[in-house]
């Protein structure tokens, strides 16, 4: 099987190598070489997998669904809802496959904490809190992704995927949601050297409401000075799960765990603080998304070799994007 790899970046340092890794050739197109990408569409390719900056996802993933191509294409699906209803709308009018690269559901310490949730190990969920401050976008180099209108900013580089674990931990959409967004790094140099001004947001605060009553809290940026642990928080109603830096998940809970009812769990002093039960998650070498692709792009591949249209698609992906604009809406700007 072949895939046509639209990306430069994340697209070919991350993406590519997985896919080669699964026995797929791949081929990977400059996205903004009008020339090789028309090429890449029409090669032989089984799949055509879009990696382009936001404001270019719209002509890569229509130009492949008019040769008949199955498509992926990465977060944030276009710069609104709009454009990820028009994709998605023209690949089921095209009856080809079609997919939604929110790959990082399947990170192994997330894909633990939607297990523990499904198999009920704090009771139904009624609480998301994440914390994640760091430094990435602090200096460097101006670019799209600072630019609000080509589909820049850290809502949809990182809110996007956890708008997507939201969606699946509760199983249910947003109903309501509001925060404020900042500018913490307001400007920096281009390639060529001139000062441009950052016009989208680095940071934000937001508080969701979810259709089910369950309530959400993300507290984030990616210009703070030092990068600190983050921490994820899932409460239940009878218990708790809490992860740290993405590398250590701890349980508290009277429901029974590895077989161990209440009673002993209590015993045992596995209900809260030093007793509780820990899991440690080790980062792979290699690159660092290789965890969470490798998963997803194995049901990629099989998808496509048995014609079988899975989840997250781009039904996904507009429900993800239109809640991006209903965050963005009701955001004011700190």
């Amino acid at each position: 099987m072949m895939v046509a790899i639209i990306g430069a970046g994340f697209g070919k340092y991350a993406v590519a190598p997985v896919f080669e890794k699964l026995g797929m050739e791949t081929v990977v197109a400059w996205p903004r070489d009008e020339a090789a990408v028309a090429a890449a569409i029409a090669s032989d390719a089984d799949l055509v997998s879009v990696h382009s900056p936001p404001f270019l996802h719209v002509p890569h993933v229509m130009a492949a669904i008019e040769t008949g191509k199955h498509v992926l294409c990465d977060k944030p699906f276009g710069v609104s809802g709009a454009e990820a209803r028009a994709m998605r709308d023209a690949a089921k009018a095209a009856g080809v496959l079609h997919f939604a690269n929110l790959e990082m559901r399947n990170k192994p310490v997330r894909a633990r904490i939607l297990e523990l949730v499904r198999n009920g190990a704090i009771g139904e969920p009624r609480h998301l809190s994440w914390t994640f401050l760091s430094n990435g976008f602090r200096g460097g180099t101006h670019g799209w992704l600072h630019e609000k209108d080509k589909g820049g900013g850290w809502i949809n580089a990182y809110g996007s995927h956890l708008i997507d674990f939201m969606r699946v931990l509760f199983g249910c959409e947003i109903a309501d949601c509001g925060g404020v967004s900042r500018i913490d790094w307001k400007a920096r140099k281009d390639r060529d050297g001139v000062e441009r001004e950052a016009t989208a947001e680095d940071s934000y605060s937001a508080w969701f409401v979810m259709e089910n009553g369950a309530t959400v809290s993300h507290d984030t940026g990616y210009c703070a000075p030092v990068p600190l642990p983050s921490r994820v928080t899932v409460t239940g109603t009878e218990g708790a799960i809490e992860v740290i830096n993405d590398t250590r998940l701890s349980i508290s809970s009277a429901i029974s765990i590895d077989g161990l009812d209440a009673a002993e769990r209590i015993r045992r002093g596995l209900l809260a603080g030093e007793g509780d039960a820990v899991e440690d998650f080790t980062p792979a070498p290699g690159e660092a998304h290789e965890p969470s692709l490798l998963p997803w792009l194995t049901q990629v591949k099989e998808a496509l070799e048995s014609g079988t249209q899975i989840r997250p698609n781009l039904d996904d992906a507009v429900m993800v994007a239109e809640a991006m604009d209903m965050l963005r809406t009701n955001m004011r700007r700190a």
